[in-house]
């Protein structure tokens, strides 16, 4: 005979486990399950990604006293944004978890660092100039992730952060030693794809949780542009460039992480004070 839902409850409650907590453990082993399966497709039915000769060839290669100028004076935001949340970051906001500020010091110091290494990068195209640029991205977005996951899942997330940082830098590491990108497309593309569900599926600490949908909105709009690169370029009559605009776009969606930050509010009791 099956239980009732209030014998059931009952019987959760006496076993110390509440509603929430089971929907917590439902939603966290999706997402579980949900990455081990993209590691699986990627690594077992995808083969090794090589990197094109042709990524390094911009529709803009104008000079003005520095080569493909555009392409590396639009990393300038890079920096400002980053190094804008490190200051933040270093004031101690009220308005932020403690335990969040070495995840967050990751991605604003990725971020800053990408400045620099996609400056180099866009200066002298090559596989081992990408490699400066491809580096920080990828430490950045593993800050990043994990912020959000301590954020929204559980502050015990930020554990995560070194070996993520590690994953992250070591694919950049693997791509330069075996040519092979699917490391590095698991470390940018999985936290951006399983970013959006974390936000749907678990409750905001926070106000301005929608911030982070509109990050993720530059992201995929500054992607498009990236692959639109010399399309962009001959429908702006090579005014600018689709590569200079996914610098500007993306380096606005950094700045609205920033901007969330500075403006948002606990909704929920603070738990990282003794």
């Amino acid at each position: 005979m099956l239980s009732s839902p209030l014998n059931r409850k009952r019987g959760a409650a006496m076993l110390g486990f509440t509603t929430a907590d089971a929907t917590w453990t439902t939603r966290t082993a999706l997402l579980l399950v949900l990455a081990a399966f993209a590691f699986i497709g990627m690594f077992g039915f995808v083969a090794p990604i090589s990197q094109s000769s042709a990524y390094h060839t911009f529709c803009d290669t104008r000079s003005f006293l520095i080569p493909n100028a555009l392409n590396v004076l639009s990393n300038i935001p890079f920096l400002l944004v980053g190094a804008a949340g490190l200051f933040l970051l270093s004031q101690r906001p009220e308005n932020l978890d403690r335990r969040l500020v070495p995840a967050y010091g990751v991605a604003f110091l990725g971020l800053a660092v990408t400045a620099v290494g996609s400056a180099y990068y866009h200066w002298a195209p090559t596989d081992e100039t990408l490699f400066w640029d491809r580096l920080p991205i990828a430490v950045a977005f593993m800050g990043l992730f994990t912020a959000v996951m301590a954020e929204r899942v559980t502050p015990a997330a930020t554990r995560l952060l070194i070996p993520l940082v590690l994953y992250g830098g070591g694919s950049v590491v693997y791509w330069r030693l075996t040519g092979d990108l699917r490391p590095y497309a698991m470390a940018q593309f999985l936290p951006m794809a399983l970013i959006p569900l974390i936000l749907w599926l678990y409750p905001a600490r926070w106000s301005r949780g929608a911030d982070l949908m509109i990050v993720f909105g530059c992201y995929v709009v500054a992607k498009l542009f990236e692959h639109a690169d010399v399309a962009v370029c001959e429908a702006l009559g090579k005014i600018v460039s689709g590569h200079t605009l996914k610098h500007l776009i993306a380096a606005a969606g950094a700045w609205w992480i920033y901007r969330m930050l500075t403006l948002r509010q606990w909704t929920s009791p603070r738990t990282d004070q003794n």
